[in-house]
């Protein structure tokens, strides 16, 4: 073995080894600090591309799931208001067959005719009501979205243009109370339906949002997959790495002293 005082090829192979030993103990303190295995694009590229495009994905659900909750209180303030509606067109049915009672004179059908006309008003005014700015009853079918590329499908519209005609009589006569009898079981009979509608309109849109927790669920595991750190497991590299930095530290300390040997010689 030759002794130099130039060149210490100790000292420099332990200054290697320990500066690997520091990187590697850096890097697992970032990743203990931050949980996540990928802390720079050089630790995963590819596993970061792939995560980068989850994340995003990811959020595409949940601005897709934002919608279809929209969707849901919009169909639930269409069948709140149907409700009422349904209620008044009940009362306009038993007032028109009060007004054909024949021992009553029309005065008297004029006085149930103001209840008549008021509650004709309500369902009128309840069908041209909005939601957020659009029409909660229309033959127009709503687009809603279904999942994170943008696809939708169509939600039934709710016409109301036969109901509001079947309410626009009176009940002033026993003729007329008799055609409005036959208009309120016409428009009771589409308010059912109509109700039943919309709840084939829920039950399609929780079970799109269904769909898409789950979609959601399972990527979210993949993607945590990749970018997540195991605790338990980094700890252990983290004392690792923490042990080589101070024996090599240590080490380096000892190889710096073999020039000094060559001092012996020269005495």
């Amino acid at each position: 073995m030759s002794m130099v005082i130039n060149t210490n090829m100790s000292a420099a192979s332990a200054a290697k080894n320990l500066q690997s030993s520091q990187a590697s103990l850096d890097k697992s303190l970032a990743r203990l600090s931050s949980g996540s295995k990928i802390t720079t694009a050089s630790d995963d590229a590819g596993g970061l591309a792939v995560s980068m495009k989850m994340d995003a994905q990811i959020e595409r659900f949940k601005a897709a799931k934002a919608n279809i909750g929209n969707a849901i209180s919009f169909t639930q303030a269409q069948d709140g208001y149907l409700k009422n509606m349904g209620s008044a067109l009940d009362r306009m049915g038993e007032l028109a067959l009060l007004a054909k009672d024949g021992t009553k004179t029309d005065a008297d059908r004029a006085l149930y005719d103001l209840e008549y006309q008021q509650l004709s008003s309500t369902i009128t005014d309840s069908a041209a009501k909005t939601w957020n700015g659009i029409n909660l009853f229309s033959a127009n079918a709503l687009a809603i979205t279904s999942d994170s590329e943008g696809g939708t499908f169509n939600m039934a519209g709710i016409d109301m243009t036969d109901v509001i005609a079947d309410v626009g009589g009176d009940i002033t006569n026993i003729a007329n109370a008799g055609t409005a009898l036959d208009n309120m079981k016409d428009a009771i009979g589409i308010i059912a339906s109509s109700r039943a509608t919309i709840g084939s309109n829920q039950t399609r849109l929780h079970s799109a949002s269904e769909q898409i927790a789950v979609a959601s669920e399972n990527l979210v595991a993949a993607s945590s997959r990749i970018q997540d750190v195991d605790v338990a497991e980094e700890a252990s590299e983290f004392a690792r790495f923490n042990i080589l930095v101070q024996s090599g530290t240590a080490m380096l300390a000892q190889a710096n002293q073999i020039p000094q040997n060559v001092l012996r010689l020269l005495q």
